[in-house]
């Protein structure tokens, strides 16, 4: 991997690591390229059945770069956010594995949205979310203007956005604009619950239910219901579900395999 992003495999879990720390993690074109490479090749080892993405020393990540594209001569916003940064929320949303959001210091800018789009987010009672395009004159992106209404409703997102609110973690969990606020030294055992769980669940059907989720948003209560029994069926037909039916009937804990 490029030294901006680090990839680590270890049993089940993979562990993305934004790694640009002395800048607070911020996006440069590098690292976006790297985080979606990363994203890829997680998606294709079989072995992964769940993803932690971070951020290196006191970050997570504080959003885009400013100085990498101080000097940039008629860089297109647009043309950035096609190439470097939605990718990788199609990757994350579409990626059917969860992914859970280690949140170990400020997540600003993008980096709030990349917290937005995991699927668990757990956030040290230190940091602080923050929608701050608003402060540079820019507006939501990366998946914030989808993520952010429908995790705390209109006036809440309106305000957070227009604002750039600093969002301590503790109101963001009450708010549920993330899953968990812990305290700091506890950052670390909350999300090993969460991998412990996610690396012996049934991966399939989990995948399948982050589809069905996502389609939720922009579905009528007769499409989710045809497409529930669409699931049904698939993850019906596979090994997890014949080994959670044979673990019920013999009294004991399920072994799932994943498949």
């Amino acid at each position: 991997m490029n030294e901006a992003v680090l990839l680590q495999v270890e049993g089940h879990c993979a562990t993305i690591t934004l790694n640009r720390p002395d800048v607070f993690n911020a996006f440069d074109d590098a690292q976006s390229y790297a985080l979606q490479d990363a994203l890829k090749q997680v998606a294709k080892n079989d072995e992964v059945r769940v993803v932690v993405l971070t951020g290196a020393g006191k970050a997570f990540c504080s959003g885009q770069d400013l100085k990498a594209i101080a000097n940039a001569e008629k860089r297109s916003l647009e043309d950035s956010l096609h190439k470097r940064y939605n990718p990788i929320i199609r990757a994350m949303r579409a990626l059917p594995k969860p992914i859970i959001g280690r949140i170990n210091g400020v997540a600003a800018g993008a980096g709030c949205s990349l917290a937005l789009a995991c699927d668990i987010t757990v956030a040290a009672e230190s940091v602080k979310l923050i929608e701050v395009f608003v402060n540079v004159g820019l507006v939501l992106d990366s998946g914030s203007s989808y993520f952010l209404p429908r995790l705390v409703g209109s006036a809440r997102a309106f305000e957070m956005s227009t604002m750039g609110s600093r969002i301590p973690a503790a109101q963001a969990a009450e708010w549920g604009l993330i899953n968990r606020c812990v305290p700091d030294d506890q950052l670390d055992a909350v999300v090993a619950e969460y991998v412990k769980y996610y690396a012996q669940a049934p991966t399939k059907a989990i995948g399948l239910m982050k589809k069905m989720l996502n389609k939720s948003f922009h579905s009528d209560l007769d499409t989710m219901l045809d497409y529930e029994a669409l699931c049904q069926q698939i993850a019906g037909n596979s090994d997890d579900y014949k080994e959670g039916v044979k673990a019920f009937n013999e009294k004991r804990k399920p072994e799932f395999k994943g498949k």
